[in-house]
């Protein structure tokens, strides 16, 4: 190796000799030349805190550290702790669910292992400043905290048996691979011989480009070079076929910032020491159009000029008459708010590799949706649907933005090219540079109500920045018009959104669709309308709350509703909060309390769209029992909560099932994991397959259904108490896909389309939930804390409490980040350093309250949870602010600028 020398290290208790770099990370030591893939690479900047190692003890970022400043000292890693299975600390994660998608899993457990060595018995300060410097975005970090707290306790919970598996606190499934640090995400895994690939960006938001001469170029560095002139098929992609816009490499024009435009790849060592910025290209700068409204003037520029205008897709509801409601209304409030970009940052940054068998290109990627990386990679390269397989990796979080392909095209380009596997993995700076962001929204209402207090009508406009690209634009402005009332009975009613293309980083999927967007004005004006009329702001809530048989918007007569619930649960902490506030604020004049409250709801799956989901379930004749699961599971528990439910269908306990994850080889399609639809939907197919497999087994042997099913090798045991049946598997012929038994079902949620007014069924289930908010506002700086927050969700029926509750919370954390901090700048922040999410300090006290109003089509009753949580609390946190401050929040985040603004002019207007 040139430069290198040989080096000396202590590893996890052996010894190793490497040939390096003195000043080579030790992270990438570890992972690339040891094979010690437990610890993880978020950033390369020390901001994450996921590569976190022992040296001598000590905690500290294998991304920083020089390898030969550890040479000859002793260095352990993530895997050191499982030896030979997971320790106390990684039980304790296990137990209180503190591994969600598991990517800062390992950085969590050394940090947290350091503490205990040091002080085995820490009090929550303590190891909340222990892991300040470890980053989580799924968690909220308070089953982590509790895990840590809890070290001292060993084992599990009972393992639940026939008929009780839904309902219990079942731990992860898939949990022990991420505490042991053995779990494969896209980076972890690098074939043998595999060209390293990367991406020639671009640094403009608008700019053409010209090539100079790439073969010479390429001959010169011995590296290969791909354009779009390279690319077999149709080089336009969207998650919504019909509005394919994007390519997968730009060919004259790049529209936005990081975009793709040229593909250099070859032996790792040579294409990771080249510098792109002399890769012969010719950049000329275009004037963009970032702005949303000027990007909606008549006169504007076009950043597709194959269409008639920037706006790419109009979303509408209506109904009754909102123009003459709000007229004779008592009390009407209007105002605007504008939210920003906000980055999903996950702490795993995009990454795979690729490679053939046979014909058939093989890709393994950080992913939500495998069918449909499927499917645009196919068209892309000209390939049939056929020959591409999507083998997808462990998912370090995604919150919505890996449901779209990034670099699944550009591997597969390159491995159809060459013959070659191949490997990408992309950087802080470019995962956040090109993948999508939340819609920044301008937004605008009207909502009246009468003298007691109920709601007239509503009157809702919304323009959602979509970016250079159609992305997840279509859905967002069709679901916020269904949604932008709120779980409120509102009979007149007129809502429009707009996807509006600038060139701004292309907006998509972020855990809501632009419903949280929507809510933050809806239930921001809620609180002013309640002050207009006179009422408590809970009370004029649980007084327009939806209730079964009350029509919705769209004119959906509903059932199962549980928003009055959540509100009814909040009430009495809503009283004895706000009595405490006032006796705080009487004697505080700098600091100031106040107490804030927001709903929400949210409809399960694709709007008003066929929405399918099939589960495969079968038995072996050596009496094996597999689960053929194709729902991304990335953090949220689908592998685990869908068990339970195939489970408890068929009547087996949950240890006993065999799950054969996503791999669109193997798995039917269970669509994409967005839009809460997981435990609905595949949960529904789970259910039903289960059921299926189950009425097998007992037509075999004549028993009714309250017969109890076991399974052995080879044999399956069925009695009704009076009677014994043994089934002998091996005597069975096969029926399909290896199995002498199986069933395979799928379900589609009854919805219909939507008329030309929104009229219709959009969704077959919905969820609802409400939040009660605390925070502490400093009156001479405008910076705000956050308390406490009291959450009561309606999951229909709790399939796992568990893994629920972990939703909950990671979902606060987000919404926090969204109200106070969050603030992507094109161009600006391109790391977690200057992009900041919440931290552990930054969280409060949260309490779940798990409210269970069955629904009729969910499964056991089941509803949808992971959009729902995030809803409310940037609008409760700003109620609260207002509530503390006089502050009227109108742009968020509310950072400490804007809202000692908004307190002084709420002083001056006062």
């Amino acid at each position: 190796m040139k430069d290198g020398v040989g080096l000396e290290l202590s590893v996890n208790g052996s010894s190793y000799r490497v040939d390096v770099v003195p000043g080579r990370r030790l992270s990438d030591v570890l992972r690339e030349d040891l094979g010690l893939i437990g610890t993880k690479v978020g950033c390369d900047a020390g901001d994450c805190g996921a590569c976190t190692v022992l040296v001598e003890g000590e905690a500290v970022c294998a991304c920083l550290t020089p390898v030969v400043h550890v040479a000859g000292r002793h260095i352990e890693t993530v895997e050191a702790l499982a030896k030979p299975g997971p320790d106390a600390l990684q039980r304790a994660f296990l137990r209180h669910g503190a591994a969600q998608c598991g990517i800062c899993t390992p950085g969590m457990l050394v940090a947290a292992t350091a503490l205990i060595r040091q002080t085995p018995a820490p009090s929550r300060a303590e190891v909340e400043d222990a892991l300040g410097g470890v980053l989580c975005r799924c968690t909220g970090y308070t089953k982590i905290v509790d895990a840590v707290l809890d070290v001292a306790g060993q084992g599990a919970g009972p393992e639940p048996w026939n008929g009780e598996a839904v309902g219990a606190r079942v731990e992860r499934l898939d949990g022990v691979p991420k505490v042991v640090g053995t779990e494969l995400y896209g980076a972890d895994d690098a074939p043998e011989g595999a060209l390293l690939v990367r991406a020639v960006r671009s640094p403009f938001a608008h700019a053409g480009f010209v090539f100079g001469e790439l073969s010479g170029w390429a001959e010169v560095q011995g590296v290969h070079v791909f354009t779009a002139a390279d690319i077999p098929g149709e080089n336009s992609f969207s998650v919504i076929p019909a509005f394919a816009d994007q390519p997968a490499l730009a060919e004259t024009v790049a529209r936005m910032r990081g975009e793709a435009v040229a593909l250099v790849a070859g032996v790792p060592e040579v294409v990771e020491a080249l510098d792109l910025a002399e890769f012969p290209i010719t950049w000329e700068a275009l004037p963009a159009l970032e702005d949303i409204h000027a990007a909606r003037a008549e006169d504007s520029a076009l950043v597709h000029s194959d269409r008639a205008g920037n706006i790419l897709i109009k979303g509408h509801v209506k109904r009754g008459a909102p123009l003459q409601a709000l007229e004779a209304a008592a009390h009407v409030v209007s105002r605007e708010m504008r939210t920003g970009y906000v980055e999903h940052a996950y702490i795993e940054p995009e990454a795979g590799t690729s490679w053939m068998e046979g014909d058939v290109l093989n890709i393994r990627a950080c992913t939500q949706a495998p069918i449909m990386d499927r499917d645009d990679t196919a068209r892309v390269l000209g390939l049939s649907k056929e020959r591409v397989r999507i083998r997808p990796a462990a998912t370090g979080g995604g919150f919505g933005s890996k449901l779209d392909v990034s670099l699944q095209p550009l591997l597969g380009l390159v491995t159809l090219k060459t013959g070659q596997p191949a490997r990408m993995v992309y950087s802080r700076r470019e995962s956040m540079a090109s993948t999508t962001k939340r819609h920044p929204s301008v937004m605008s209402a009207q909502i009246g109500a009468d003298a007691d207090g109920r709601l007239r009508g509503m009157w809702f406009d919304g323009d959602f920045n979509t970016g250079a690209y159609s992305s997840w634009g279509p859905t967002v402005a069709v679901r916020v018009p269904v949604h932008a009332s709120g779980p409120y009975l509102v009979r007149d009613y007129r809502a429009e959104a707009r996807a509006v293309h600038t060139h701004g980083p292309v907006s998509g999927a972020f855990r809501g669709f632009g419903v949280p967007q929507a809510a933050i004005l809806q239930e921001t004006l809620f609180d002013e309308l309640a002050e207009a009329v006179g009422m408590d702001r809970l009370a004029f809530r649980r007084l327009n709350a939806l209730s079964d048989g009350d029509a919705s918007v769209c004119g959906q007569v509903l059932q199962g509703v549980g928003i009055a619930e959540c509100l009814d649960a909040l009430s009495p902490l809503w009283a004895e909060g706000l009595a405490a506030v006032a006796a705080f604020n009487a004697q505080s004049d700098d600091v100031k309390r106040g107490l804030g409250v927001a709903s929400c709801w949210y409809g399960c799956g694709n709007t008003a769209l066929p929405n399918p989901s099939t589960i495969r379930i079968g038995v072996t004749a050596q009496g094996k029992l597999r689960l053929h699961q194709g729902a991304m599971d990335i953090g949220q528990g689908a592998n685990t909560v869908i068990t339970q439910i195939a489970a408890d269908a068929l009547g087996l306990p949950v240890h006993l099932f065999e799950l054969i994850d996503a791999d669109t080889g193997v798995t039917p399609d269970c669509g994409k994991t967005s839009a809460s639809r997981q435990t609905v939907v595949t949960g529904n197919a789970a259910l039903l397959a289960g059921q299926a497999l189950r009425a097998q087994i007992l037509a075999m042997t004549n028993m009714g259904n309250a017969a109890a099913i076991g399974i052995e090798p080879g044999l399956i045991l069925v009695s009704d108490g009076t009677q014994q049946a043994r089934i002998v598997l091996d005597e069975l012929d096969e029926v399909a896909h290896g199995y002498v038994l199986m069933a395979e079902e799928s379900y589609d949620p009854p919805t219909s389309a939507l008329d030309e007014n929104g009229q219709g069924t959009p969704y077959a289930v919905y969820g609802y939930g409400a939040q009660l908010v605390e925070v502490e506002v400093d009156m001479r700086l405008g910076s705000v804390r956050v308390l406490r927050v009291e959450a009561a969700h309606d999951l229909g029926r709790v399939i796992n409490p568990l893994l629920a509750e972990g939703q909950i919370e990671g979902g606060i954390a987000q919404g926090l980040g969204l109200a106070l901090m969050e603030e992507y700048i094109p161009g600006r922040t391109d790391n977690l350093h200057d992009y900041l999410i919440p931290t552990i300090g930054d969280m409060p006290e949260i309490r779940s309250i798990l409210i269970e109003k069955p629904d009729p089509e969910g499964p056991f009753g089941a509803k949808g949870l992971g959009e729902h949580v995030l809803i409310p609390t940037a609008p409760a946190i700003l109620n609260a602010i207002r509530h503390a401050s006089g502050a009227r929040i109108e742009q968020l985040p509310a950072r400490p600028d804007r809202v000692l603004a908004a307190i002084r002019e709420a002083q001056s207007d006062g």
